[in-house]
């Protein structure tokens, strides 16, 4: 029973990642409405720079935690 419950628990967990996808399928902006041009080379968001830095923080992180964790048994 546990088995089953763990499998209907996980496909609707994938089923709701499916449906939540956060990608949209509309038609891009037109450029010609006043607002201004694209730039086709223009940097999707600031924070591509910072990839590298951020997954190293976030590793040092869990490493931090889990000496933490471990030292004290819970």
């Amino acid at each position: 029973m546990k088995t089953l419950i763990n499998k209907l628990i996980s496909a609707v967990f994938l089923l709701a990642a499916l449906w939540a996808n956060a990608q949209g399928g509309g038609t891009p902006p037109n450029p010609g409405n006043g607002v201004g041009g694209v730039t086709p080379g223009a940097q999707a968001a600031p924070i591509d720079m910072y990839v590298l830095a951020l997954g190293f923080l976030a590793l040092m992180f869990i490493v931090f935690f889990a000496k933490k964790y471990k030292s004290q048994k819970i």
